[in-house]
């Protein structure tokens, strides 16, 4: 069976992403509200909300697009050939463009500027080594996962290592291009400077490529069937590759 036709692939990445940034802004906005002048309470709000919404997402999108919702995900996946390094390329636009969209949304769902661009300084050493970190382990859950037919359990981890790292990372954890630049857009709880981001993109880079060289490294002979099976698998709609994923992927252009 085909994977279901890029066109819905990329309306899936980008309404996952969109809504991903909402849960994020949202809750940070929410917390701030709920928890006036207690930081850790108002980070523990923000983690649980980002937590379970990220598992909610996944199980919604998952089966169309495996839902990615993260550049780093889409890359590593196509490095390992689970999609194409094009299809990844495509992903990319809607990714940002999801995360900037749903930080509109959420300024405006709390009645502020629809856009207000971020003046929370993050950019340090110990965030840059943050992000390195909380993007390696973020990938090596997903990608092991999949490597050791575990996919359907992705929800789940993803949700739990997100919402642990929160706490476990002084960056608390974005690990994500895309929601680091939806989070420019709001001057709230879950902002980042704008001056900060190339440092976050940055290590999230640097974040995937240990990932990627540390799962070559854990399980040889990772197959792009395997990978294809990242974030979530189905059987419903073929998002996993056929047997040969070069005529998997022509029939699936036939669609488009």
């Amino acid at each position: 069976m085909n994977r279901p036709v890029l066109w819905r692939r990329l309306l899936a990445e980008f309404l996952g992403s969109a809504f991903l940034a909402a849960v994020v802004i949202g809750s940070g906005i929410a917390a701030q509200q709920l928890s006036p002048g207690d930081v850790g309470l108002e980070l523990f709000e923000n983690a649980a909300a980002t937590a379970v919404g990220l598992f909610a997402i996944i199980l919604m999108f998952g089966p169309i697009s495996g839902a990615h919702l993260n550049p780093v995900v889409s890359f590593v996946d196509a490095g390992f050939g689970g999609i194409r390094w094009r299809h990844a390329m495509a992903y990319l636009p809607a990714q940002v463009g999801g995360c900037i969209v749903g930080a509109v949304v959420a300024n405006a769902m709390f009645a502020k500027a629809a856009i207000s661009i971020s003046t929370k300084p993050r950019a340090s050493g110990p965030h840059f080594l943050s992000e390195i970190v909380a993007t390696l382990g973020l990938i090596l859950v997903i990608f092991s996962l999949s490597r050791t037919g575990r996919s359907r359990t992705a929800p789940a981890a993803v949700g739990a290592y997100i919402g642990a790292a929160y706490f476990f990372t002084s960056s608390t954890s974005f690990a994500n291009p895309a929601i680091t630049i939806g989070r420019m857009f709001s001057n709230t709880f879950a902002g980042i400077k704008p001056s900060s981001t190339p440092v976050f993109i940055g290590a999230q880079v640097i974040g995937g490529l240990l990932a990627f060289g540390f799962m070559k490294a854990l399980y040889q002979g990772f197959t792009p069937t395997e990978a294809a099976d990242v974030v979530v698998p189905s059987s419903a709609d073929g998002h996993a590759l056929a047997a040969s994923p070069q005529t998997t992927e022509r029939r699936d252009e036939s669609r488009a």
